[in-house]
């Protein structure tokens, strides 16, 4: 029998009841840390003293063992923990620098524009014009960013919604490039855009997968660095509806194709960590997708740029 007690005599623990019939018994106070202060008995039935402290010394042993197991896996528990907090902590230092850097760029460009137009430094009505759309794309890119963070948000909490209704994905990558049209003509990029006839509506929430297409778009251009080269294909296949974004930038490794749809992942690559961004564009592609009974699939190489190919069902899973 082993029993546990405290300096009082009161049991704390004990393998079996007391008998009357026990003739050995060993017993220490215990000098571990966490148990000092109680006292460790073991008590035998017919048994030499021989015997008694042999037991006495293989179940201290054991004892010995199994406190200093708890001990380390409390340390490591402890150390773990430490270490994700300040992994954490890191990550939203970082998000907040990139989202701020993000955020800047729109807002210096409106800026710019509104303080030209407003001093009348524009030559003609057709520039002036010209600025006006450039503010409203400009605060479209600010909107989308500002989205990102909510819908991210909605999403930790479990509060996101999502409306479906019969969708013309081809009108929906329309309305992107025209929001994009700007940054792709001032930066040079050559744009090639693919849409089949006669695709069918999709079951989608508008809004949700316009930003899909958004953030994907966004990357493209982000990470392009000397071939300035974009690709949308929209076609079907079978019971499916296919949308494809190539570019020919700095490409993703394979061993971290999955890991950049996790929140605020950013892959090691330096050339990625010299572009600001949230983080979070691709993990809230991918929570569309699945929210639409449909996958983001990605085939890279660095160096050789990305395709990122959104498949929907053209009936949702979800009916």
């Amino acid at each position: 029998m082993v029993r546990v007690s405290e300096p009082s005599g009161e049991v704390v623990y004990e393998t079996a009841p007391t008998r009357s019939d026990v003739n050995f018994e060993v017993s220490r106070e215990m000098e571990t840390p966490s148990f000092r202060g109680l006292k460790l008995a073991m008590r035998y039935r017919d048994l030499s003293i021989e015997q008694g402290v042999r037991r006495w010394q293989h179940w201290t042993l054991i004892l010995i063992g199994f406190i200093d197991i708890m001990l380390g896996a409390g340390l490591y528990l402890v150390y773990s923990n430490v270490r994700r907090e300040l992994h954490l902590s890191r990550l939203k230092s970082d998000f907040v620098a990139n989202v701020s850097h993000e955020l800047k760029t729109p807002l210096a460009l409106i800026r710019l524009f509104a303080e030209t137009l407003e001093l009348g430094r524009v030559p003609s009505e057709d520039k002036a014009r010209q600025y006006y759309q450039v503010i409203n794309k400009e605060s479209q890119r600010l909107t989308q960013l500002i989205n990102n963070i909510l819908d991210f948000s909605r999403i930790e909490a479990g509060r996101k919604e999502y409306r479906f209704a019969p969708t013309d994905v081809g009108r929906i990558v329309s309305d992107v490039l025209e929001a994009y049209r700007f940054q792709i003509e001032q930066q040079g990029f050559v744009l090639e855009v693919r849409v089949a006839d006669d695709l069918p509506e999709v079951e989608a929430d508008k809004e949700a997968l316009a930003q899909a297409v958004l953030n994907l778009v966004n990357n493209a251009i982000k990470y392009s660095r000397d071939e300035k080269y974009l690709r949308l294909d929209l076609h079907r296949e079978g019971d499916k509806v296919l949308l494809s974004v190539t570019d020919r930038g700095i490409g993703v490794a394979k061993g971290e194709q999955k890991k950049i749809f996790e929140k605020f992942y950013r892959a090691e690559d330096s050339l990625v960590h010299e572009t600001k961004g949230s983080g979070l564009g691709l993990a809230l592609v991918q929570h569309i997708m699945q929210a639409h009974g449909g996958s983001v699939e990605v085939e890279s190489a660095p160096g050789k740029g990305s395709t990122f190919t959104l498949v929907l069902p053209v009936r949702n899973a979800r009916s």
